[in-house]
């Protein structure tokens, strides 16, 4: 198996994305740690972990708070002995209610959005770090967005922290490089999973909007499902990319193969569809 007697941090792995890439990781030998906010939810998917034959251990802490995370890591070392692979998966736009653009941002909201998607996955790498650095090996992936390098809809704050995020990979890559701390960058393209809770809900307006991008946007023709990233995720932690480091790999269905004037307008689609 490809990550036999290796230990994972996945945050932001009781759903979606991150839940997809802890169960990828537990098929291919690998023990957990599940992170998120709440902590019932990190229970049931340490649960599924468990239920695959892996260990795995529940966390709740909140990402953008110093001390919740360096107790989450002391928990993993007393659990695990070691951390080998750090994925940087929490983040999204909670509570922004479609506020973003140059006409609605303000200084608080854009504080706490770049604290959970920027802030937050700097300060989990630094904690974790020094225990890869003991143990001379670990694996870092950040996961970034289309939105930023290809917006198609203006989300100032978010898209301007997962651009960070881009830089913060290609820096850390250089400079760990020589201790066999490998970091790399996945950039997804639209997935259905709960980050789109908080731009339309689920239901008929969201699969007319899936529909839509699927169609004008995905040179594949469909959204992302988690499974479609837990697979490079799963490259970029084993050994099959002990070559690779400071890239960043897009997962996005041929997205970046567009030209940019081409993409899709979520704005404008939801605008038109709130006239109906």
């Amino acid at each position: 198996m490809l990550l036999e007697n290796r230990v994972a941090l996945v945050t932001g792995s009781a759903n979606g994305m991150g839940r997809g890439i802890a169960h990828r990781f537990a098929d291919e030998g690998c023990d957990l740690v599940i992170n998120d906010l709440d902590q019932a939810a990190c229970e049931r998917v340490a649960g599924e972990i468990r239920a695959r034959g892996r260990r795995a251990l529940a966390c709740k802490a909140d990402i953008t708070r110093g001390d919740e995370i360096e107790a989450m890591t002391a928990a993993a070392i007393r659990e695990f002995g070691k951390i080998d692979i750090l994925v940087n998966n929490a983040g999204g736009v909670p509570g922004t209610a479609g506020r973003g653009n140059s006409d609605n941002i303000t200084e608080a909201e854009w504080d706490r959005v770049v604290d959970l998607n920027l802030k937050g996955p700097f300060l989990v790498t630094m904690s974790v770090l020094p225990h890869m650095k003991k143990s001379g090996y670990g694996k870092i992936l950040f996961v970034s967005s289309m939105g930023a390098v290809s917006p198609c809809v203006s989300v100032l704050h978010y898209h301007t922290a997962k651009a960070g995020v881009l830089g913060l990979s290609t820096n850390l890559a250089f400079e760990l490089a020589p201790q066999r701390i490998f970091v790399n960058a996945i950039v997804p393209g639209p997935v259905d999973t709960t980050f789109w809770d908080a731009l339309v809900p689920a239901g008929p307006e969201r699969e007319a909007l899936f529909d839509a991008i699927a169609k004008k946007e995905v040179p594949l023709e469909r959204v992302g499902r988690p499974d479609d990233i837990a697979g490079p995720a799963l490259f970029l932690a084993s050994g099959l990319s002990d070559y690779v480091t400071g890239q960043v790999v897009y997962a996005a269905g041929g997205q970046p193969l567009l030209a940019h004037g081409a993409t899709f307008n979520i704005e404008a689609f939801l605008m038109n569809r709130m006239r109906k």
